[in-house]
C-alpha cells in the first residue's frame, strides 16, 4: 500500500470516529500517524518541494520584506502586481496566464517590499497538482501571504477554505503563533510530562496521549513541558518541527461585481479586506495593510554632533530579526553590536528626548538612534577582550603568510 493510500485510509477512519473524551487517545494516534505520512510524502517529492526545476521559481530574496500572492487562477493576481509595482505581469481572460514566479518591488514609505506573483493553485496543490509544490515552497519563504480571492465566487466555491486547507496540509500555519511547548529529547529515562496549566483539550490522560504521539514519531525518551492549553494538532506541530508560521491577509478582489451587503459581509471577516484592482478601489488601504501586517519599522541613525540621516532609513521587521536596538546594530554591522555601550534614542519609543537606552530597548517607527560604542579603556576590561585581540592577531598573521606564499609562487614561475 502506497503513502497516498495509507493517508486516505487514516482520513476515512478519522471521519468515522466520533469526537469525545473517550476517543481523544485514538484520534491523537491517528493524527500523529497522518502527520508522519504527510511528512514522508513531502520528502519523497523533495525534488520539487524547494522550487523544482521550473523556470522562474528560483527568485533571490531582496528588499526589506517578501510578500507572496496566493490564489486560484484568474482572480487578479497579475493585475494586482502590475498595479502595486512597476513590473508588468501578463494578464488575460483565461486561466493559468502566469506559469512562473514573477517578482516586483513595492516602494512604500521609503521601504522596498518584494512582491511575488505566483501561478494560480488549485485543490490538490499540496500533492503536486498544477505545480502546487513549487508555489507552496515559495509561500514558506514569504514574510506575508497575500491571499487574493474572487469576491463574486467566494460565496459558492469557498476558495478561502480550500486554500487554507492546502497550506495547512504542508505545515504552513496562517495567522497563528507557535504553541508554548518545549520537547527536549533525552538518551534515557522515558517520557517525562509536565504542564503549568490545566489541559482541557487532551482528554482525561494528557500524558498518555502525548507519550503515544511521541512514540509514533519514534521518540521514546524526552521531557515535555506545556505552558498553555493546547490541542492534539498543536502538539504534533511541535513534535514534527517543520511548521512555518506566516501572517496572512485575505484580499477579496472584484467587489464592483457584487452587492453592498455582500461587500460588507466579506469586509467583516477576520484578517480580511475588500478591493477592486480594475477600478482602483482601496489600493492605498491595501498598501497600508501590507505595511501593518509586515510590522516594518524605519529607524534613522545619527552621528554625535551631526543631524540625523533622513535620506535612507534602516528598516527593521518584527517578523525577521525584531525591532530592538540589538537588531539595529546587527543590521548595520556586527562590530557595532560587539562594541556597543549604550544608545541615545529620540522618538515615540523614548520617554524623554533623548533617552539613554540599552541593547534590549524596543524601537518604534521613525525613531532616531545614536549608538555610542565602548571606549578603549572599557574594551580592555571586557572578558572577551583577550580572545578578540588573539583572533585579530591570528587573522593578520594568516593574511601575511598567504601573501608571502603567493609571492614565492610568483617568483618560482618567473625563475622557470
Amino acid at each position: 500500500m502506497g503513502v497516498l493510500e495509507k493517508i486516505k485510509e487514516i482520513e476515512d477512519e478519522m471521519a468515522r470516529t466520533q469526537k469525545n473524551k473517550a476517543t481523544n487517545y485514538h484520534l491523537g494516534t491517528l493524527k500523529a500517524k497522518l502527520a508522519k505520512l504527510k511528512s514522508d510524502l513531502l520528502i519523497e517529492g523533495g525534488g520539487n518541494a524547494g522550487g523544482g526545476p521550473g523556470d522562474g521559481f528560483d527568485v533571490q530574496r531582496s528588499g526589506d520584506a517578501r510578500v507572496a500572492l496566493i490564489g486560484f487562477p484568474s482572480v487578479g493576481k497579475s493585475t494586482l502586481l502590475s498595479s502595486l509595482t512597476e513590473t508588468k505581469s501578463e494578464a488575460a481572460g483565461y486561466e493559468f496566464t502566469t506559469l512562473t514566479c514573477i517578482p516586483g518591488n513595492l516602494i512604500y514609505k521609503g521601504t522596498r517590499i518584494q512582491v511575488l506573483d505566483l501561478p494560480g493553485i488549485i485543490e490538490g496543490a499540496a500533492r503536486g497538482k498544477g505545480r502546487g509544490k513549487e508555489v507552496i515552497a515559495v509561500a514558506r519563504s514569504a514574510d506575508l501571504v497575500l491571499m487574493v480571492l474572487d469576491a463574486q465566487k467566494e460565496g459558492l466555491q469557498r476558495h478561502r477554505d480550500i486554500l487554507e486547507a492546502e497550506l495547512e496540509s504542508v505545515g504552513i500555519r496562517l495567522n497563528k503563533s507557535p504553541p508554548d511547548i518545549t520537547v527536549t529529547k533525552k538518551t534515557g529515562g522515558g517520557i517525562k510530562f509536565n504542564a503549568t496549566c490545566k489541559l482541557t483539550k487532551l482528554g482525561d490522560e494528557p500524558q498518555k496521549v502525548v507519550a503515544n504521539m511521541l512514540k509514533v514519531h519514534k521518540i521514546l525518551n524526552a521531557e515535555v513541558l506545556v505552558r498553555e492549553d493546547v490541542d492534539v494538532d498543536q502538539i504534533i506541530d511541535v513534535i514534527v518541527g517543520n511548521r512555518k508560521y506566516v501572517k496572512c491577509l485575505y484580499a477579496y478582489n472584484k467587489i464592483d461585481t457584487i452587492t453592498m451587503e455582500e461587500v460588507d459581509g466579506l469586509a467583516r471577516k477576520p484578517n480580511s479586506m475588500v478591493m477592486s484592482v480594475n477600478e482602483g478601489m482601496n489600493m492605498e488601504y491595501l498598501k497600508a495593510q501590507i505595511w501593518a501586517y509586515l510590522g516594518l519599522t524605519r529607524i534613522y541613525t545619527k552621528r554625535k554632533g551631526q543631524p540625523p540621516d533622513l535620506s535612507e532609513p534602516v528598516v527593521l521587521s518584527s517578523i525577521r530579526k525584531g525591532t530592538t536596538v540589538e537588531s539595529l546594530c546587527n543590521s548595520v554591522s556586527s562590530h557595532m553590536r560587539r562594541d556597543f555601550n549604550f544608545a541615545m534614542v529620540w522618538g515615540r519609543s523614548a520617554k524623554h528626548a533623548p533617552q539613554r537606552c540599552g541593547i534590549a530597548h524596543n524601537l518604534k517607527d521613525q525613531d532616531v538612534v545614536q549608538v555610542v560604542t565602548k571606549t578603549a579603556k572599557q574594551m580592555k576590561t571586557d572578558k572577551k577582550y583577550q580572545s578578540m585581540v588573539q583572533s585579530f592577531d591570528d587573522k593578520y598573521k594568516a593574511k601575511k603568510r598567504a601573501a608571502a606564499d603567493l609571492k614565492k609562487k610568483k617568483i618560482g614561475r618567473l625563475q622557470r
